[in-house]
């Protein structure tokens, strides 16, 4: 297997995999560890995750893992405003291909409310975060060719306050104008607290995405993942095969 790796700043792990199989492999080991040796320190431990395609074989992998699931709290890193039953939602996909087996007494925390927009539903879901122990133990981001992760989109008005590097907020509703539905998303707060993050990308396409990004570590107005690309994280790649 021919090796790629950017150059990458100081701090920065890189891993790779023949195959998005492999790769999904090697990450759930990877987290399964992690919240086993968090299980060893405290009650509860978490794990948040985002959506699309690249995760799902990541799900099923978890899903095989043997961990106590009824001490881990299963968090979204975002969801598009639409009802669990739409073929869009991103918390379908958790419970269709993690929540399942011995995993489907897990503690899940889904970003959606019934309520008409994200900005209406801030308040309730919210709130039901605050029963999680934070900092979270660990966040899987994605990454966009547009440069997006979770759902902090670079047209996205909200862009600034959900970027905010202090912020207390650990959520914010996102309505970016080239999106078909508005979204709610973990704030950059509340993503870059993690003990431990991680990004999963397949693809030459995302990892010359992620080279761009390199370039101009600071602009994350433009490409929002450059506020992650920082020492501590974790990045997870393989070719789309």
């Amino acid at each position: 297997m021919k090796m790629f790796k950017p150059l990458l700043p100081n701090g920065v792990f890189w891993y790779q995999t023949a195959t998005p199989a492999d790769l999904a492999r090697k990450l759930a080991e990877q987290i399964a560890l992690i919240l086993r040796q968090r299980l060893e320190a405290a009650p509860r431990a978490s794990v948040a995750l985002s959506g699309g395609s690249t995760p799902i074989l990541l799900f099923k992998a978890l899903a095989q893992q043997v961990l106590d699931w009824q001490r881990i709290d299963i968090v979204q890193v975002d969801e598009r405003w639409v009802d669990p039953s739409h073929p869009d939602s991103n918390s379908a996909q958790i419970r269709a291909h993690l929540l399942q087996g011995g995993a489907a007494v897990a503690r899940f925390h889904p970003l959606y409310e019934n309520v008409a927009s994200p900005s209406a539903g801030l308040g309730a879901v919210g709130q039901r975060l605050e029963s999680l122990n934070w900092p979270l133990d660990v966040v899987v981001l994605g990454m966009g060719n547009d440069g997006h992760t979770a759902s902090l989109f670079p047209d996205a008005p909200e862009l600034v306050a959900a970027m905010a590097e202090h912020s207390g907020s650990k959520l914010a509703a996102i309505t970016p104008p080239q999106q078909v539905q508005a979204r709610i998303t973990l704030t950059r707060s509340a993503i870059a607290g993690a003990r431990n993050c991680i990004l999963h990308i397949q693809g030459d396409d995302k990892l010359a995405t992620l080279s761009k990004a390199l370039t101009e570590p600071d602009n994350w107005a433009q490409m929002p993942i450059r506020a992650f690309l920082r020492s501590g994280l974790h990045i997870f790649w393989s070719p789309a095969k």
